[in-house]
């Protein structure tokens, strides 16, 4: 059914698309990389300032080691929807001098454009949109910035995974892949395999020693062919060290791995099969250490709901969105393994994440924020219940 409403948050959205621009170059130049925290928290400070702008109830939740997480809440009770965004960044503080934010065209081009100040863009647009023409629902709002994405979540894990099982549905604001939503994350696991040889000298007595490289390299080979593309599971040997002198037979040896699939189930089995490599010579051990890791943000009907109905709105203002999958993992990935349906990639179109090419798209921010506030007017529990 036809929604006038939501096409005329779109026109005001468009409208303010200059606004939008000066907002993203206002956060960019606030660097926030994950491991300096004052950076961090004056980011958290400004667009805290913003939140209650908005009329959000705004709390900052203390954090020692990483900058404080920013969580801001518009009515009361249970349900609703949790926004998730990160604050933090891969670039350094300094990086902005060198590298100043430029628009060419309709590209911006700046430290994190993309990955994920974007995304920070959109949704208070979003929230902007909404209070501005008086269209923001009755049904509880969540939005919450944690500060160490770029380094797994460590410290931000137990808020993120309490505010997605208080709520009926989770969107996140990473950039899309390829201009495509994310309905599809493949979780990601760390394996350490360490070869115990024996040494001795390779010239007097090489019979006696047991070599750890050469161990090794009959696992490398069995670990990597363990990727079959056709599931989309990969086992990617990423780092090696190993021995001291050419003259010794080297006692040790290691490799750090890292596992992805699409599956909980096959990524179970991916790490089944590479705890379960035996040495080939019976004099070697192995010590494998390590755990299946992230799970994957498998695509399941009430995903699969959440975009359907993205894309009608959208259709129904004008534009075409799709969707697609990404072998990265997010703080989705930690929202959909409770159970809670997660819509990804919400955030600004673009390229180059974590490189110095990165930019994003500016016609994108009005369509996408659009598509989010008009996704947070819709009965979201009814859709994703329905898909059940």
């Amino acid at each position: 059914m036809s929604d006038e409403n939501n096409r005329k948050l779109l026109a005001y959205l468009r409208d303010h698309t200059d606004a939008m621009v000066e907002d993203l170059k206002t956060l960019i130049d606030l660097e926030s990389p994950t491991l300096h925290k004052p950076s961090v928290d004056k980011l958290g400070q400004f667009i805290a300032g913003r939140l209650r702008e908005l009329g959000g109830a705004v709390e900052i939740i203390p954090k020692t080691e990483v900058g404080d997480v920013v969580r801001a809440r518009w009515n009361a009770g249970d349900g609703g929807v949790v926004i998730l965004s990160h604050m933090d960044t891969v670039w350094d503080v300094g990086t902005v001098a060198g590298r100043p934010t430029r628009v060419d065209g309709n590209l911006i081009y700046g430290v994190g454009a993309m990955d994920m100040k974007g995304g920070i863009v959109i949704a208070l647009w979003a929230l902007r949109a909404l209070r501005e023409l008086g269209l923001f629902p009755d049904k509880a709002v969540t939005y919450m910035l944690n500060s160490d994405e770029e380094t797994g979540s460590r410290h931000s894990s137990e808020e993120i995974e309490a505010e997605a099982l208080s709520h009926d549905v989770v969107f996140v604001t990473e950039p899309p892949q390829d201009g495509k939503y994310k309905t599809q994350r493949k979780g990601s696991g760390g394996i350490t395999i360490t070869v115990k040889g024996r040494a001795a000298h390779s010239g007097a007595d090489h019979a006696a020693g047991i070599n750890a490289i050469e161990e090794m390299a009959h696992q490398i080979l069995a670990v990597q062919a363990m990727t079959d593309y056709s599931i989309g599971s990969t086992a990617n040997v990423g780092v090696i060290s190993g021995g001291t002198r050419s003259n010794v037979v080297p006692a040790e040896a290691k490799i750090n791995i890292n596992i992805r699939a699409t599956t909980r189930a096959n990524q179970l089995a991916l790490y089944e099969k590479i705890t379960q490599l035996k040495p080939v010579n019976p004099e070697a051990e192995l010590i494998i250490d390590g755990n299946p890791g992230i799970q994957p943000m498998e695509r399941t009907p009430q995903i699969a709901a959440l975009f359907k109905r993205a894309q009608r709105l959208a259709a129904d203002m004008g534009f075409h969105i799709d969707e697609g999958s990404t072998g990265g993992g997010s703080d989705g990935n930690k929202t959909a393994a409770l159970g809670v349906p997660t819509f990804d990639g919400m955030g600004i179109v673009g390229e180059g994440g974590h490189a110095i090419t990165e930019y994003g798209e500016i016609d994108s921010m009005p369509e996408r924020a659009a598509v989010m506030a008009a996704m947070l007017r819709e009965d979201l529990a009814a859709v994703v219940n329905g898909a059940q």
